[in-house]
């Protein structure tokens, strides 16, 4: 069976990992990496440009589906924040905010790819 070249599920799983590229910045910004920091400038406009286009490509009724994706995304995303907030309070010296939300903001997109997949497994069985 051959899968659709784009999906809501992957425009949003791309709009998560423009957010964890986004949240990764201050820590190369506060750490004086001007060249890290310019290669995520470059892959965030890269992958927000092929998010657009998978948009665009999308029929109608998928793209009423994004919406309620989107609203999973920022679910997962403080989830992930609150997990990582609990795990660094337990295990953990005190470490920057940069770091925090790069490592809340990294496990959420994660915790959305492994629920969409999840979700797809299940309805596919």
């Amino acid at each position: 069976m051959q899968r659709a070249p784009t999906s809501p599920e992957r425009i949003s799983v791309a709009l998560g990992l423009c957010i964890v590229m986004l949240a990764t910045l201050p820590r190369y910004v506060a750490g004086g990496h001007e060249t890290r920091q310019t290669l995520i400038i470059i892959a965030l406009a890269l992958v927000a440009f092929v998010a657009v286009i998978q948009w665009r490509l999308l029929a109608v009724e998928a793209r009423r589906r994004l919406p309620q994706l989107c609203k999973r995304l920022v679910v997962m995303l403080l989830l992930g924040m609150v997990v990582m907030g609990g795990w660094h309070a337990l295990f953990t010296d005190w470490i920057s905010w940069q770091v925090f939300i790069s490592h809340g903001a990294t496990l959420g997109v994660l915790m959305h790819a492994l629920s969409l997949w999840w979700s797809g497994e299940r309805q596919a069985g």
